[in-house]
C-alpha cells in the first residue's frame, strides 16, 4: 500500500472513531400524558402550562401553575380553553 493510500484510510478509521460516539443521541425522558385532570392534579395541583401562558378567566388567574413545555404538550388536550394551561384548578 502506497503513504498516501495508508494515510486516507488512518484519516477515515480516526474520523469514523470521533463520528460514531457524536451521533448516540441521549434518551429522552417522555413526559407523561394523564388520562385526565383528576390525575395530572394529583402530581400538578394547579395545572401545567406552556412558558408565557396567562390563564384566561374573569375571576382571579391562576399564576401558580407548573411551566413545563414538554409536560404541557402531553397534555395540552386537556387545556380546554386554549390559554396554554392544561387543568387549571382555580
Amino acid at each position: 500500500m502506497s503513504g498516501s493510500r495508508k494515510m486516507v484510510l488512518g484519516f477515515v478509521a480516526a474520523a469514523s472513531m470521533v463520528v460514531g460516539p457524536l451521533l448516540v443521541a441521549a434518551p429522552a425522558s417522555a413526559a407523561t400524558d394523564y388520562a385526565n385532570c383528576t390525575e395530572l392534579r394529583a402530581d400538578y395541583p394547579h395545572g401545567v402550562g406552556e412558558p408565557g401562558a396567562v390563564d384566561s378567566t374573569s375571576s382571579t388567574p391562576v399564576t401558580n401553575f407548573t411551566v413545563d413545555q414538554a409536560l404541557y404538550d402531553a397534555n395540552s388536550e386537556s387545556d380546554r380553553d386554549g390559554d396554554g394551561i392544561a387543568c387549571e384548578k382555580h
